[in-house]
């Protein structure tokens, strides 16, 4: 899923995308508040992780100005503030959790992570299609019984196909969700396509994973 990190402490910032990134996630940075507010509003981000203390404008106002706009991007607050009144104002203001500095990055990914889940409607727990499932939260894929062990990308890469089962997905949409850069060579959808085909569809006989000729790949809703 795509991650949105506005931090203006360039070092966390850095921790955070490689951290981020480790688990599958594809990470963007900004550093101040505008830049914040430009790329939530024109990025297809999933979740934002916002600082509240930025330069230019505040992670507040930040927040108010997309809640205005009615833009319902999940936003995570990250603060140094622990009173409960700044947690409120938060809250308040449209954020849909809050975490004071210093926090755990165990529980940073476990609430991002539910924030994901919390939008029912499109992003059931568990994502099934047919016999394959895919949870999230426990980083598990199974056929049937079966367990099918994945690297960080191949996951992070059948989740998204998963939540968007039955549509043609293009390479540059997987680029921009899975990948970190939007200059990344193509062709590399392509090979991590063809990994996840040989342990998801391959030893079962299925062909859940498609190639759609000049359009890009569906992941087939019956489990192929």
């Amino acid at each position: 899923m795509r991650v949105l990190v506005v931090e203006d402490e360039r070092r966390m910032a850095a921790a955070l995308q490689r951290g981020l990134q480790a688990e599958g996630f594809a990470v963007d940075l900004a550093h101040d508040g505008e830049e914040g507010l430009h790329l939530a509003r024109h990025g297809d981000y999933d979740v934002v992780v916002l600082d509240i203390m930025l330069p230019r404008l505040s992670g507040y106002n930040v927040c108010k100005r997309l809640r205005a706009e009615e833009n319902w991007v999940p936003i995570l607050m990250l603060s140094a503030k622990d009173g409960e009144y700044d947690m409120a104002d938060g809250l308040d203001l449209g954020a849909d959790d809050y975490l004071t500095k210093p926090f755990s990055y165990v529980v940073l990914v476990a609430r991002l992570r539910a924030l994901l889940r919390r939008d029912a409607g499109r992003r059931p727990a568990v994502l099934t299609a047919g016999d394959l499932s895919l949870d999230p939260a426990r980083r598990r894929v199974q056929r049937g019984e079966e367990s099918v062990e994945l690297t960080p990308r191949e996951f992070a890469l059948l989740e998204y196909l998963m939540r968007r089962h039955d549509e043609v997905v293009s390479k540059a949409e997987i680029l921009e969700h899975v990948w970190d850069t939007f200059d990344t060579d193509p062709n590399v959808v392509e090979v991590y396509v063809g990994y996840l085909r040989r342990k998801i569809d391959g030893p079962f006989g299925r062909n859940a994973l498609q190639t759609v000729r000049g359009a890009g790949y569906r992941l087939a809703g019956d489990g192929g």
